[in-house]
């Protein structure tokens, strides 16, 4: 049976079936073994293969999962502490409801970062989107261009189009709007496409709905920025859970706690997330099915027939940083629209632009062409493959 991942606890996964249902999922242990090197091998808007799991119990074994039926053993009551509570058995004992995921699709893309806690993997943010909204905030809490640059880098390297959403438009003053002014003359000359909004009034909200028709949008942000806000204001009813900044730190607070896809309903339309999709009249579904032939074709566009609609909201929890993963240094060029263009010029076609003669990105920096903040950023990027580790907050 084939599906979308449009839920990722962590533990579970939530899978929307082609035809319409929604099942919980555990992945089997040997994801872990096929060198994928990645916190959640499985992430959002994967299309995936799943099995019904048929087993009694399921208990972790060393960061896999077991699917044999529990045996008595001397260590009996050292197992009986590792399995899931009476009610996680008994949801995975009850059958239909619950698979594994046995096989993942190729990918047409994905949004991919260095694990916080785990240098050497990465943690994709989520696969298969038609473009990504980055929500920034030139305060309340401040994001910085490094932080915005890398997520543009990483968003150039895996394909993925990138719209800078400028929130929290009610609360600047006029210092405030004169910097995000700057910011946005800066990235719209570079070719991304800026909007100003504020969540909280309402104001430029049309706009954002115009970008968001018929597509899958990750919206990924620093911990603060309005995200859950800004998705209640697109999506009524959905109503997830906000919090306040810190007043002392001027920096945002976990509210999203796991990533998940929300339905874009039709201007003026309730909805509910992707999890609660299950309660769809099912007649509806069929009559909106396609023939399997079209079915087919659609899956191998990564766009099957249960996404048809206004689009889809990937939300993800806040991220402090953003570190890059498995990027060459010489590569980073290309994943900086303004250098890479002046490279073009450069005296040495293996060019690093840092200290060679006849660097034309140098002289283009010197002419005011390429910001200064925008080649820190790329030589933050070049750093990274020499410190080997993570860089955190920005």
């Amino acid at each position: 049976m084939k599906g979308l991942v449009i839920k990722n606890t962590g533990s579970w996964y939530t899978v929307l079936t082609d035809d319409g249902q929604t099942v919980d999922c555990k992945i089997k242990g040997n994801f872990r073994l096929k060198g994928i090197r990645s916190t959640n091998p499985v992430a959002v808007g994967d299309r995936v293969t799943i099995s019904p799991a048929g087993i009694q119990s399921v208990s972790r074994v060393q960061g896999s999962f077991s699917t044999k039926a529990a045996k008595p053993s001397a260590n009996a009551a050292s197992q009986r502490s590792k399995v899931q509570s009476p009610t996680d058995v008994q949801r995975v004992a009850g059958g239909s409801e619950v698979a594994f995921i046995t096989g993942i699709e190729d990918r047409k893309n994905y949004i991919i970062r260095k694990s916080s806690n785990l240098s050497k993997q990465s943690h994709i943010i989520a696969a298969n989107v038609d473009q990504a909204f980055l929500i920034v905030t030139v305060n309340y809490p401040e994001t910085s261009t490094t932080f915005i640059d890398r997520f543009l880098a990483s968003a150039e390297a895996y394909s993925v189009p990138v719209v800078l959403v400028f929130n929290k438009l009610d609360l600047l003053n006029d210092d405030d709007r004169h910097i995000q002014q700057m910011l946005i003359t800066l990235y719209e000359n570079i070719g991304y496409t800026c909007v100003e909004v504020s969540a909280q009034t309402g104001e430029g909200i049309d706009r954002l709905f115009e970008l968001l028709q018929g597509k899958i949008t990750l919206l990924s942000g620093n911990s603060g920025v309005g995200k859950s806000t800004l998705i209640n204001r697109l999506v009524p009813g959905v109503n997830l859970r906000t919090a306040e900044i810190s007043d002392a730190h001027k920096t945002g607070m976990h509210t999203t706690t796991f990533s998940e896809m929300i339905r874009l309903a039709p201007k003026g339309e309730e909805v509910q997330s992707a999890s609660r999709v299950q309660g769809l009249n099912a007649a509806s579904q069929r009559s909106k099915r396609q023939s399997p032939s079209d079915v087919q074709a659609s899956a191998e566009d990564h766009q099957p027939p249960i996404l048809g609609g206004s689009g889809w909201l990937i939300d993800t929890p806040g991220i402090k940083g953003f570190g890059t993963f498995d990027m060459e240094p010489e590569e980073l060029t290309s994943y900086f629209r303004e250098i890479f263009h002046f490279s073009k010029g450069c005296r040495f076609n293996n060019c690093t632009h840092t200290h060679e003669p006849g660097c034309a990105v140098q002289k283009a920096l010197e002419d005011h062409y390429i910001a200064q903040s925008r080649y820190q950023s790329y030589l933050s990027m070049m750093e990274d493959k020499e410190d080997g580790k993570y860089r955190a907050a920005y």
